[in-house]
């Protein structure tokens, strides 16, 4: 017999069928709810909504859980590479060696853009947002990739349009910061893997020659598979609603990274190194800026701490913590500002306020003092968080487009405007 919920209404009464997940959540399934009761949820931010069904990420943020395609990310993070990673989001399974081997060497085949492309960069002020020039960028694929964005694709289309853009994104990315840095672009190298690929694009100079270190590449990968997929977050559900109108992959992609710039999602990094700057300028006075965040009076925030989904410590946090340590202990550096971040992590983790609010380090703690240390530049985090989540978005489109029972999306709203009035000539009206 199908478990179901009842909801009643005055005098009726409502059966609501309730869904079960593979991991044993309870989900009330209200499709109809409207039809039969002329009701409509009320759900700011949609955190009790589930719009869709997928099989792409498992979160469970009371228990600390990630999970691609059921693989813990502890495991493929320690094992895995970020072009493994994606093929797996993307096509559900690990790959086999070929499979791996075809898929790295189309992203080398792949990884120059349309040479027309190159001019739109020179149309850009020096000072433009990387996120805006990345946005636009991708968006105007779409007009040089025809063949790519045909209605219903293929799988083997969706398969090439998925591999243009994996392949050119770091392109792309990597001239978005020449372009800010005021430098020559250096054009993408057949002998070299992804992540070296991308930093010599970045790093290297007409003069001289990036040094790309393992250790560098090793924690660069790692950052990209932390950020790869994280559910129905604001990118990703921006994303697949775009996506729900039919809209080509490109299009999709190109408001995802819109919906990343902001500082809630993809720059909050950006604004933990700042955070840790300036308590690094201030003396160092951790329990100074600690207090301030506890004053109910204040509106100071401490960034990094905290998360819409985990109630536990971030699992990604964990990773990614050992992984900047590890990466300036072999880079022979000493960073002041790793010192203070440690430090006020531990202070946190024992302050029963933090505690009782369940404020736990989440990934973007950490992350921006790994990209702090590779040499990339604050207003570039939020362009490596899109490459990293790319394979993501990318998963989630396909799954929709694959999903043939998928409807547009169009959420409702409780309207609490004016109701109906008539017009007044502009010869009647007074100033307000």
């Amino acid at each position: 017999m199908t478990e179901t919920a009842k909801l009643k209404l005055n005098d009726n009464t409502y059966e609501l069928p309730i869904m079960t997940s593979v991991e044993g959540e309870k989900a009330i399934d209200i499709r109809k709810l409207r039809e039969e009761t002329k009701y409509v949820t009320f759900d700011p931010g949609f955190a009790n909504t589930g719009s869709c069904i997928s099989s792409i990420t498992y979160l469970d943020g009371e228990k600390g859980v990630l999970r691609y395609r059921g693989i813990p990310i502890e495991q493929i993070a320690k094992k895995s590479t970020f072009v493994e990673t994606a093929y797996l989001l993307i096509n559900g399974q690990l790959p086999t060696k070929e499979q791996l081997f075809r898929y790295s060497l189309a992203f080398t085949k792949h990884a120059n853009i349309h040479e027309s492309m190159l001019k739109f960069f020179e149309g850009y002020p020096i000072t433009g947002h990387p996120m805006a020039i990345l946005s636009a960028m991708v968006c105007s694929l779409s007009g040089y990739y025809p063949e790519l964005i045909m209605p219903e694709p293929s799988a083997l289309e969706i398969e090439n349009i998925s591999i243009e853009l994996l392949s050119k994104i770091r392109t792309i990315c990597a001239y978005t910061y020449k372009k800010s840095a005021g430098e020559q672009f250096i054009f993408p190298r057949e002998d070299l893997r992804y992540i070296p690929n991308f930093l010599n694009m970045m790093f290297t100079t007409p003069t001289k020659e990036y040094e790309i270190l393992d250790e560098v590449v090793e924690a660069l990968d790692t950052l990209l598979i932390l950020h790869a997929d994280h559910e129905q977050n604001c990118s990703t559900s921006s994303v697949r609603l775009v996506g729900s109108s039919w809209a080509n992959l490109f299009a999709s992609v190109s408001a995802g990274i819109c919906a990343l710039w902001g500082p809630l999602h993809g720059g909050a990094n950006q604004n933990v190194v700042e955070m840790l700057e300036k308590i690094h300028e201030d003396g160092g006075n951790i329990q100074k800026y600690i207090d301030k965040a506890k004053n109910a009076d204040s509106n100071y925030r401490l960034m990094g701490f905290g998360h819409r989904v985990y109630k536990k410590y971030d699992p990604r946090a964990k990773i990614i913590k050992k992984r900047a340590d590890d990466l300036l202990n072999k880079l022979g550096i000493h960073d002041p500002l790793l010192d203070i971040a440690v430090k006020l992590e531990e202070a946190v983790l024992k302050d029963e306020y933090f505690v009782k609010r369940r404020l736990y380090p989440n990934v973007d703690f950490y992350s921006g003092l790994i990209y702090k240390t590779i040499g990339i530049p604050t207003n570039m985090f939020p362009v490596l968080f899109a490459i990293g989540r790319l394979p993501g978005w990318i998963a989630h489109w396909k799954e929709m487009q694959e999903d043939k029972t998928s409807r547009i999306g169009r959420p409702r709203q409780i309207y609490y405007g004016k109701q109906e009035r008539d017009y007044t000539p502009i010869e009647e009206r007074k100033l307000i």
